[in-house]
């Protein structure tokens, strides 16, 4: 049974969750603090401490898939795992995997993430489109039909993006502009919110570009890379009650208890809540 689109999805989260993605990362610096070792057993605890203590009260929880691949098939295999029974407990899992490639190898990671028989399907996926927005057909047509949203890297808040991101096109768009378009195109003309959405570093000030693609607009860098959620309007708009801070150590750096990193999820979301209108 095809799943409700992502959009649609998202904005219900958000409205009742409150807007706030927390990111996994199982760092080995996080592991060593939490008192874990890095290692696969290190990883488990980690993992399922954090599903346990978020995944029934913020709107998304966003594993970082190459923490997970580096333990080869034995990490793959708790990623798997976390991503069932975050779901499970109502969050919505976008899988930060920044998958891009072209024809039968972006199918590929197509049906790893979107398709709902894969044990990896997700309800959404960071894609790059840096080797042309057409080369995300694969993946915009499997979440198309699987009901999941695909995430496309836009302004990213490394700052050697820009040196791709902010570069010229032929027709003296930024890049980065090309493939908000792109995104707007996609989600022309879909209530309550498309299922395409951008990656929009929070830490960029003033964005430069038209963020207005009526899609979800992630936000990562709040917390340990600088940015707050006082800083959203200013970088968002007009676009900015589509935003979804995404924050990792910010939030994990107060387990392992649960209910630290739940207070500090909670005061994020809080903070999102004060600094974003309602409408």
């Amino acid at each position: 049974m095809t799943l409700e689109p992502f959009g649609a999805r998202l904005r219900h989260a958000m409205d009742t969750r409150g807007p706030l993605c927390v990111g996994i990362d199982p760092h080995a610096s996080l592991l060593t603090s939490w008192g874990l070792n890095d290692d696969v057993a290190g990883l488990e605890r980690f993992t399922r401490t954090v599903v346990e203590a978020l995944a029934d009260r913020v709107a998304v929880l966003k594993p970082q898939s190459a923490f997970f691949e580096r333990f080869g098939s034995r990490g793959i295999a708790v990623l798997e795992k976390a991503v069932e029974e975050a779901r499970a407990a109502g969050a919505l899992v976008l899988m930060d995997a920044k998958r891009g490639d072209i024809g039968s190898t972006m199918e590929a990671y197509a049906a790893t993430y979107l398709d709902k028989d894969s044990p990896l399907f997700s309800d959404a996926v960071t894609v790059s489109p840096y080797l042309g927005f057409g080369s995300l057909r694969p993946a915009l047509d499997a979440a198309a039909v699987s009901g999941a949203g695909v995430f496309v890297l836009a302004l990213t808040s490394n700052p050697e993006g820009a040196e791709v991101q902010r570069a010229t096109a032929a027709d003296g768009r930024p890049l980065a502009q090309v493939m908000l378009d792109h995104m707007a195109a996609e989600n022309a003309g879909v209530t309550p919110l498309g299922s395409v959405g951008a990656v929009v570093g929070a830490t960029l000030g003033d964005a430069g570009v038209d963020l207005s693609v009526n899609g979800p607009l992630l936000a990562p860098g709040i917390g340990a890379q600088g940015a707050t959620p006082a800083d959203l309007p200013r970088v968002f708009g007009a676009a900015v009650r589509n935003v979804v801070p995404s924050v990792s150590r910010g939030v994990l750096r107060h387990g392992p208890d649960a209910s630290g990193l739940r207070e500090a999820a909670g005061r994020f979301a809080d903070e999102v809540r004060t600094a974003v209108p309602e409408s």
